[in-house]
């Protein structure tokens, strides 16, 4: 019997961030975006009319903060699991989330290496801490899923060590994260199409890079798309 996906709900009120969360995903053949939202009261609407598996919810949105949603959709939607995606790293958001019905709790900053691995672990009933967040609440370890199978690992082991990128490297590497074209590129930076071209080939070589949902998780992990 072939396993149905995974339905996800994405709500950030940064668009460039909302665009680099769902390219992370949607390379994953086991989940579905079925939602995305912009402000907390869409994201709590959109909740419960699509009755999602898992939400994930930036905590700082207009309208309802995300801690207010996961208040609302634990009561109102018990079957969806709420998993925080965030910049902020004061345990005192963890908590508050916590006991609002939350079940995951992950960093911006982490997101290309721990968001895939927090949604499946709580899909399947448990619960999961940022790493990085750990230790603020007694230093447990996340939850396996049910049934003791660790969750799959994403591509890579972690971010690679910082190269040599040269500025304009680095500017071409952001804006490709953010979802620009190369031509969009080239006329923001008054160069070339071909220059454009030029200078992403060679920071991906030099990052050992494939594809560009490996430079969001990489644009994702030095909080390129927050500041982009």
């Amino acid at each position: 019997m072939t396993a149905s996906k995974l339905r996800i709900l994405l709500a950030d009120d940064h668009p460039v961030v909302l665009a680099g969360i769902k390219a992370l995903l949607v390379a994953e053949p086991g989940l579905e975006i079925v939602g995305e939202a912009r402000n907390g009261r869409t994201a709590l609407k959109m909740a419960i009319e699509l009755a999602p598996d898992v939400a994930v919810l930036d905590l700082s949105m207009p309208g309802l903060n995300g801690i207010d949603v996961a208040r609302e959709i634990h009561e109102a939607c018990p079957g969806c699991k709420v998993l925080a995606l965030t910049v902020h790293e004061d345990g005192a958001y963890l908590r508050q989330l916590l006991e609002v019905g939350g079940v995951g709790y992950v960093l911006k900053r982490s997101a290309g290496e721990e968001l895939l691995r927090a949604i499946t672990v709580i899909a399947a009933g448990g619960v999961y801490l940022d790493p990085a967040i750990r230790t603020r609440v007694g230093g447990q370890s996340p939850a396996k899923p049910v049934g003791g199978q660790s969750p799959p690992k994403q591509g890579g082991a972690g971010a690679p060590p910082d190269p040599d990128l040269s500025e304009r490297e680095i500017r071409v590497l952001r804006l490709t994260a953010a979802g620009y074209s190369n031509k969009t590129i080239a006329d923001r930076l008054q160069i070339a199409v071909k220059t454009v071209e030029t200078y992403k080939a060679r920071a991906m070589g030099k990052l050992g890079f494939h594809t560009r949902v490996e430079v969001v998780r990489y644009a994702l992990g030095k909080n390129w798309l927050i500041e982009e």
